[in-house]
């Protein structure tokens, strides 16, 4: 039972669907994380769920890695083959299989990307609100339970799916959930599957939840003197109970490399709110009104709003490109990111103190955040070639986990953790990690499915393997 004989069986199988051609192995050896490459042994292209069980099945005769794929978008490692085997990847799989109008809900594999589940759905009068930002594919956004910046109004992953198909580490294929919108039967399956990044199973077929097309959609932009009076009107906004769709903080240094990265983005460098408001014409104008009035109440200035499709696309194109907008700051860099969570009273605390160290340091930290759920994503650019500027970005993203923490929130609000926050695990759940870790043995005894994410399992008391010897000399798995 060895890895080389399982891609011997793999490459019989499947033929022309599993590669171990080189280009096939770059481009699955590196995702958009800080880590160095961790090439498969080879790459597996599933058609069907049949195909993803004779994957699976295979690679469980011979205790071979199997780790999905889905855009290589993610920021803590969660799709790399950190012990090598074999990348399953699901972006074949990409079809809408049914939508329900009169349910609202969609059936999708797992390989269909946001934007392309977006064209789907264009004249259905019907969308699907998640938005990561990324065009992540929908099984790689529910693996790791995404959500983005239309979270504060119509929630996450973990609120969106409905019901999956998952093929376990056996090869067995369980459905969890139904077309029903509650149930009161059983265990959650699909919630423990939402968010366990591939470790638990390998999701086949989505449902999601829809919703109807909004009469109309206003956007607004706001600038403010500090990040404290940008976070006192979003409190005042969640607390009166203004059914915004998106609020988003942008920092200063932010506002900066927008206008680097796009000439004609001008607004001053100074932190601003982005926002997005949802419902009927008369709805959205009223709540225009009362934001405006909130933001200037709270030192807000220039603020601007807009409803033609066109001026909003360019606010949110801007936002949904910050880490290409964060690079601009410093070409060729290395980007190490981090997001934090925490409870929305907390959340200037928090910024405070990271902006605070930011600017004590020779190093550029770009922030953004979802500030109407308190959770904001620091960008450090790195040169990953000196030891120095990768000890201190290291340093800083530990620190700002801890803070966290210790303001009653989570290390993370939706990056996940992959192999990158490992070592906050404990702290953050105390021996409830280990409950995870005892699911993980009961499902994948073995450890075949994306090992090294989210738990580390010693199966007969063994430590957990170690990355290969290219990834421990960058090994961030702390950040």
């Amino acid at each position: 039972m060895t890895v080389e004989t399982a891609m011997h069986r793999l490459r019989e199988h499947f033929g022309g669907s599993f590669s171990a051609r080189s280009a096939d192995i770059d481009c699955h050896s590196q995702d958009e994380s800080y880590f160095p490459r961790c090439p498969p042994d080879g790459v597996v292209y599933p058609n069907s769920t049949r195909d993803v069980v004779d994957c699976v099945r295979i690679c469980a005769d011979e205790l071979c890695p199997v780790i999905p794929w889905g855009a290589g978008t993610s920021l803590e490692g969660h799709a790399l083959a950190m012990t090598g085997g074999v990348t399953l990847d699901m972006s074949r799989m990409d079809r809408v299989l049914r939508v329900n109008h009169a349910d609202l809900h969609v059936v999708v594999q797992p390989g269909i990307t946001r934007k392309a589940l977006a064209m789907e759905l264009r004249d259905t009068g019907l969308f699907f609100p998640v938005d990561p930002g990324a065009d992540a594919t929908i099984g790689g956004m529910a693996a790791t339970r995404a959500s983005g910046t239309t979270a504060v109004r119509y929630g996450t992953l973990r609120d969106n799916v409905l019901a999956l198909e998952v093929v376990l580490a056996n090869g067995t294929v369980i459905r969890t959930g139904s077309s029903a919108r509650k149930s009161a039967s059983g265990y959650d399956l699909t919630a423990l599957f939402v968010g366990s990044e591939g470790t638990l199973g390998i999701m086949t077929e989505l449902t999601l939840r829809l919703y109807g097309q909004p009469e109309s959609i206003r956007a607004a932009s706001c600038a403010f003197n500090s990040v404290k009076d940008c976070v006192d009107a979003v409190i005042t906004i969640i607390q009166l109970g203004i059914p915004i769709a998106r609020l988003e903080l942008v920092d200063a240094t932010m506002i900066r490399g927008f206008r680097r990265w796009d000439s004609d983005f001008n607004m001053p460098e100074i932190p601003h709110l982005f926002m997005e408001f949802h419902g009927s014409p008369t709805a959205t104008d009223e709540d225009v009104r009362q934001v405006e009035k909130i933001t200037r109440d709270s030192g807000g200035q220039g603020f601007r709003w807009a409803s033609r499709a066109e001026d909003r696309k360019t606010l949110w194109h801007v936002r949904h490109n910050a880490y290409y907008a964060a690079k601009a700051l410093r070409p060729d860099c290395r980007v190490m990111t981090t997001d934090v969570c925490v409870p929305i009273s907390r959340l200037a605390e928090a910024i405070d103190i990271t902006l605070r160290e930011l600017d004590s340091s020779p190093l550029a930290g770009p922030i953004v955040g979802h500030v109407g759920d308190g959770n904001f994503h620091i960008t450090l650019l790195v040169d990953d070639t000196d030891p120095n500027e990768i000890a201190r970005a290291k340093g800083i993203a530990n620190r700002i986990n801890d803070r966290a923490l210790e303001l009653g929130g989570t290390m993370t609000g939706e990056h996940g953790i992959g192999a990158g926050k490992l070592d906050f695990m404990r702290k953050e759940h105390g021996e409830s990690w280990d409950v995870m870790a005892m699911i993980k043995q009961t499902l994948d005894p073995d450890n075949i499915l994306n090992p090294g994410k989210v738990v580390r399992i010693a199966n007969d008391g063994r430590p957990f393997p170690a990355l290969p010897s290219s990834a421990r000399s960058h090994d961030n798995r702390s950040v």
